[in-house]
């Protein structure tokens, strides 16, 4: 799609006239995919590219950014009120990199509060909908990156993975998502959940934009000093097939809890794999029954301490006229926090509080080394090149179905999580439907071997009709 885009506007086509077209859509829209369009600073710059058009990857691409990621002159609120109004004075350096591109920022979507949820019902603007039905979630967190994408709001997005934020609303919208390798894209400016989990990533409608997205946003910043140099090249070697790879099949990633209809649909896409050349075994990651339990306790403790910063005592949220330190700032965090992230923070606290942190937080660091090991066996040499299982156990559940109940929600992770304790690659590419529902394949693969993962995807998108579908009740 970006593609064809650029050659469009490098035809004589206009990039202020693709703009407005877009903001145009996204106005009729009924998803909610967008909590703030920057329709202003678009619109100057589209016109900048149509008098004296630039060069770059991304040269005059409109793409859409996850509301916790920085953006100088755009509000960044992160779906939550105690942000609301926050304008950042600096960029992060995804953005950064975008502009360097040539890319169009044209507005900040939607998203669980703060990154914490599954579904985008956290967010205090209200929830984002799924554009195969409107009665659905798109997935969580970065639900209105995925939808944006899917219904042709945005032809790319950003979103952040911190346990599945990418991969899920890419899997219950349709589209394409991944999770690099944890250091390969800085986390400078993207704002804070749980630091040693997350991850940027692109949403996108195919495989090769996902590649270009990487080559564009990868790469060392010495201002995130858990990022690492990458090599690219995640477009050139694309196109190199699966002939000859070996696909290990995770045991403890089907049966109980896995939609029927979800699990005939990976199948199908291992024997689709296995016709164009590769083999697969049976592989166990053992200590997967212990990843969600693991990952809520490090995301959630990490959490209380990162939120600990938002008092809306020097930006966001002000209630007014102020009494005692104390009381001002509880008063202010009650009313500009939702119920899910004070869940979290308050649980956090508690694994983090005297008599607790060994018993909870060490444990699950300790539990998180073990699965990072089961990874690296299953990935050895001699073992499987890439790991393949579903994205997410079912297809997207409806608006307020789960969202009273969150261990229901926490449990779809199930199939996510692991991979961000381990800090591997994923992507989640389209695989087939479940009563009209998009249904997502999980490709896992070693670390920083973005390269491999990608091929694979491309090779099966090719392979298959999936990605081509259209939403059908897209406004």
């Amino acid at each position: 799609m970006i593609r064809e885009l650029q050659e469009g506007l490098f035809a004589g086509g206009s990039a202020e006239e693709m703009i407005n077209s877009l903001f145009e859509k996204i106005r009729r829209s009924r998803l909610n995919a967008y909590n703030h369009i920057a329709e202003d600073q678009a619109l100057e710059r589209a016109r900048e590219f149509d008098r004296a058009p630039w060069e770059g990857r991304l040269a005059g691409v409109p793409i859409a950014i996850k509301s916790s990621i920085s953006t100088k002159g755009i509000e960044t609120n992160c779906s939550s009120r105690i942000l609301s109004g926050y304008i950042p004075p600096y960029d992060a350096h995804v953005i950064e990199r975008l502009k360097e591109e040539g890319a169009i920022i044209i507005g900040k979507t939607n998203m669980d509060e703060f990154a914490m949820g599954t579904s985008t019902e956290t967010s205090y603007f209200g929830p984002t909908k799924n554009p195969w039905d409107l009665d659905r979630v798109p997935g969580g967190s970065s639900g209105g990156s995925a939808a944006a994408v899917a219904a042709g709001e945005a032809p790319a997005s950003l979103g952040s993975d911190t346990g599945g934020s990418i991969r899920c609303p890419a899997s219950f919208c349709g589209i394409v998502g991944l999770k690099p390798t944890y250091g390969l894209v800085s986390r400078y400016g993207l704002v804070s959940y749980a630091n040693s989990l997350e991850q940027i990533g692109p949403l996108t409608a195919n495989v090769e934009d996902a590649a270009l997205m990487m080559e564009a946003i990868s790469g060392h910043d010495p201002r995130d000093s858990t990022s690492v140099k990458s090599e690219g090249g995640y477009l050139s070697g694309l196109y190199g097939g699966v002939e000859g790879l070996t696909f290990g099949v995770p045991e403890e990633y089907f049966g109980e809890g896995v939609d029927p209809l979800v699990e005939e649909a990976v199948w199908d896409a291992i024997s689709k794999l296995e016709e164009l050349g590769a083999s697969w075994k049976m592989v166990s990651l053992p200590h997967t029954k212990y990843a969600l339990a693991a990952y809520y306790i490090i995301a959630m403790s990490v959490a209380s301490s990162n939120l600990a910063r938002f008092d809306g005592l020097r930006y966001g949220l002000r209630l007014g006229a102020d009494q005692d330190w104390h009381t001002t700032f509880s008063e202010i965090r009650a009313a500009g926090f939702g119920p899910e992230v004070k869940r979290r923070v308050l649980l956090g606290t508690y694994a983090l509080s005297a008599g607790y942190y060994g018993r909870y937080y060490l444990k699950a660091l300790k539990v998180r080394t073990l699965i990072k090991q089961d990874f690296e066996r299953a990935l050895s040499a001699g073992g499987a090149d890439l790991l393949v299982t579903p994205t997410m156990p079912v297809p997207a559940f409806k608006i307020g179905e789960r969202i009273e109940d969150p261990l229901s929600l926490y449990m779809a992770d199930v199939f996510t999580v692991p991979i961000n304790l381990a800090g591997v690659p994923a992507i989640s590419v389209p695989c087939g439907f479940a009563d009209g529902l998009p249904i997502g394949l999980q490709i896992i693969g070693r670390h920083f071997d973005e390269a491999a993962v990608l091929r694979a995807a491309e090779a099966y998108e090719d392979a298959t009709p999936y990605h081509e579908a259209v939403p059908k009740e897209v406004i």
